[in-house]
């Protein structure tokens, strides 16, 4: 049975267009895509080579870094965990650091006495600087009484004894000028400032300060050496 042709397959003016178009479209048909030279091809639809990608032969590429990981991976975890040094426990009696606590109480310890006088040494010390005599009979009495051992004690014994009859030979003689010529502003100022300078030297003694006065070392010396305490 042969095949229906259509109004467009032949043409009235040329009775050989069915043939011809047959023959064309048999022919292209026929070509083997394989063997058939170029010019045939181009006009076989199925003659061209299958597509293929063009990317199939390039080397893989490096992965992208906004590519996430397979899966998350934690780091490792560290060797030693480092542990704060324990902290001294403290009594509920201490204090806060930073705060100030009061030194701890001392026990009271009652003032030595001065062998041979019985009385504390700083009233010891003190007593030979008394103005009015009474500094002079306290440090013969001292130097009387007070066993060498007492070293300090016996110092300003012999010191205030110095002193004190350092005193008494400069009033002596202002008074022997003042009687003379009448003057009697000098006696009075000296005796103001002898007075002034006893009490100076009670305070010192008294406030356990060093007090050595070296115009008088060495009739201090003296004294300490030759008046020897009683047995």
């Amino acid at each position: 049975m042969s095949e229906k042709k259509s109004q467009y397959d032949t043409d009235p003016l040329d009775p050989d267009f069915a043939r011809g178009t047959e023959d064309i479209w048999g022919a292209t048909r026929l070509v083997d895509p394989t063997t058939a030279p170029v010019e045939q091809q181009r006009y076989h639809p199925e003659s061209e080579a299958p597509t293929r990608r063009i990317d199939e032969n390039f080397a893989q590429s490096y992965p992208s870094v906004f590519t996430p990981p397979a899966a998350y991976q934690p780091p490792p975890p560290a060797r030693t965990a480092y542990a704060p040094p324990p902290q001294p426990q403290r009594s509920a009696a201490a204090p806060p650091a930073g705060q100030y606590a009061p030194p701890a109480a001392q026990p009271f310890a009652p003032p030595r006495n001065v062998a041979g006088l019985g009385i504390p040494e700083r009233y010891a010390n003190t007593l030979p600087y008394a103005p009015f005599y009474i500094g002079l009979v306290a440090s013969i009495i001292e130097l009387l009484v007070v066993p060498r051992g007492e070293v300090r004690t016996r110092f300003h014994a012999a010191q205030g004894m110095a002193l004190q009859l350092g005193i008494l030979a400069v009033g002596f003689v202002l008074g022997i000028f003042t009687s003379i010529g009448g003057f009697r502003a000098g006696g009075i100022l000296f005796s103001l400032a002898s007075f002034a300078f006893l009490i100076v030297s009670m305070i010192r003694v008294w406030n356990g300060r060093e007090h050595r006065l070296a115009p008088l070392e060495d009739a201090s010396r003296f004294l300490n050496e030759r008046i020897d305490p009683r047995k």
